[in-house]
């Protein structure tokens, strides 16, 4: 690991999430003074975790993809890639009630809530879905239209605006078909998912584990109150007035929350795009006994607020659980929504009836049932408009210290761990590529030639 140079800048990132943590993860390899800021008592974003008995467990799913290679990269930067324990996950799918398994030829054939013909144009349509994509210009073509079009009316109407429509709500079908189109690149039909072994608590301590070691300094229930421009540094007020300067600022927050804290100046300098953003309702029920043992479970038109259930003891095992079987069940919506603004206690008690409702053949009792926990996030991902690409915003802002690392910056990409550390990897790049050109710039004055 390099040490900090005399030409370093401090550099400060705001936020931290996966997204943050590694931003700074990467600066501190390269030599920078780091300081990461986070406004809440825990570090991790959506990956943040609570205690639960003995050990502690993630608010939020999430899986790692074998084709995730940031992530394995970094996960093996810090020793644990080899924690990543992998096993094939399949898929169910709930209509109206009704329990499919979903995962082969022979599962398409019994999905009773197509007919024959729109069984057999969803799968092959399916295989060809990737290589239909190719060359299109897919980022100003409507998902509705896009996929309408090769799958037919019955197929979209049926199955597609619901499952893929409960990620973005009714402006599912105007978001822009490259997304989804990206996202069945890293999805697909992998059915092999991986976990960490110790959860995803061991690498965000391991990430700080790693800055601290480093020199970075990392804070927690640290959340900046406003962020100016002073005479090309960046200033951060802290609350009881604290100050900390730097020489740049990478900024993890969601745009709507970087605009609350910007001053006046710097506002009129950011991104003008009012992206809306869809939040989730996320809620977390220790089994006594599992499901029905698929991983990912599309909810549509079943009698329920939660439009998917995931098994997370088919990926993890009911180790990390204390023998109980943990299942989420989730619901994407706007954080101003009424069921956004619910009591916890409401929704848990309501998704409970119909989580049992929902299981029934499997005579789910109120005894099976242990715990309920309900987590919500705000900003889960944006709502992509049409002609996404052209209108993404920069990662430099231009005439300030600033730079943007934000789930905005991350499309046509599918928010992720995995793209988050991407992004982080061409953050710190651009700053590293900056300070290069800064000490080359010094060293030809010291040679007496001119600087560029």
């Amino acid at each position: 690991m390099a040490g900090t140079s005399t030409t370093a800048r401090h550099v400060a990132v705001l936020g931290g999430g996966i997204c943050g943590l590694a931003t700074a993860h990467r600066l501190t390899r390269s030599g920078h003074r780091v300081t990461l800021l986070e406004g809440s008592a825990q570090l991790g974003g959506l990956g943040t975790y609570f205690p639960w008995r003995d050990g502690w467990v993630e608010r939020f799913y999430h899986c790692v993809m074998p084709s995730d290679d940031e992530l394995l990269g970094l996960l093996a930067e810090l020793g644990l890639a080899d924690e990543v324990r992998w096993r094939r996950t399949d898929m169910g799918m709930i209509v109206d009630g009704e329990h499919h398994a979903f995962n082969t030829a022979r599962d398409l054939l019994r999905f009773t809530p197509l007919g024959l013909p729109d069984r057999l144009r969803f799968g092959v349509v399916s295989l060809l879905l990737r290589r239909l994509g190719r060359g299109k210009d897919l980022d100003n073509t409507r998902t509705e239209d896009w996929l309408r079009g090769l799958y037919g009316n019955a197929v979209w109407e049926t199955l597609l605006a619901p499952m893929f429509g409960s990620k973005f709500g009714r402006s599912f079908g105007d978001v822009p078909a490259l997304y989804l189109w990206q996202r069945l690149g890293r999805d697909g039909n992998v059915a092999t998912r991986g976990y960490p072994a110790r959860g995803y608590k061991s690498v965000i301590d391991g990430l700080r584990a790693a800055l601290e070691a480093g020199g970075a300094r990392v804070r927690t229930s640290a959340p900046v109150q406003r962020l100016s421009v002073v005479d090309g540094s960046a200033r951060i007020t802290l609350p009881d007035k604290e100050m900390v300067e730097a020489d740049q600022v990478v900024s993890t927050l969601p745009l709507p929350r970087l605009r609350q804290l910007a001053d006046d100046d710097l506002a009129t300098r950011l991104p003008t795009g009012r992206l809306p953003y869809q939040g989730v309702v996320n809620a977390l029920f220790f089994l006594r006994r599992p499901l029905a043992g698929h991983y990912w479970t599309p909810v549509v038109r079943s009698g329920t607020e939660f439009d998917g259930v995931v098994e997370m003891s088919a990926l993890a095992g009911t180790a990390p659980y204390g023998g109980r079987h943990l299942a989420y069940a989730m619901r994407y919506t706007d954080r101003e929504s009424a069921l956004y603004q619910e009591d916890d206690d409401r929704i848990a008690a309501r998704w409970t009836a119909q989580l049992r409702t929902l299981y029934s053949g499997l005579s789910l009792t109120a005894d099976d049932i242990d715990e309920v926990h309900v987590f919500k996030a705000p900003f889960v991902e944006p709502v992509y408009p049409l002609g996404y690409l052209r209108q993404r915003p920069p990662i430099e802002l231009p005439g300030t210290p600033l730079l943007l690392a934000t789930t905005a910056h991350v499309y046509p990409e599918v928010t992720s761990w995995n793209s988050s550390v991407r992004l982080a990897n061409q953050v710190a790049a651009t700053i590293d590529g900056a300070a290069v050109s800064r000490r080359t710039a010094s060293a030809m004055r010291a040679d007496g030639e001119p600087s560029p």
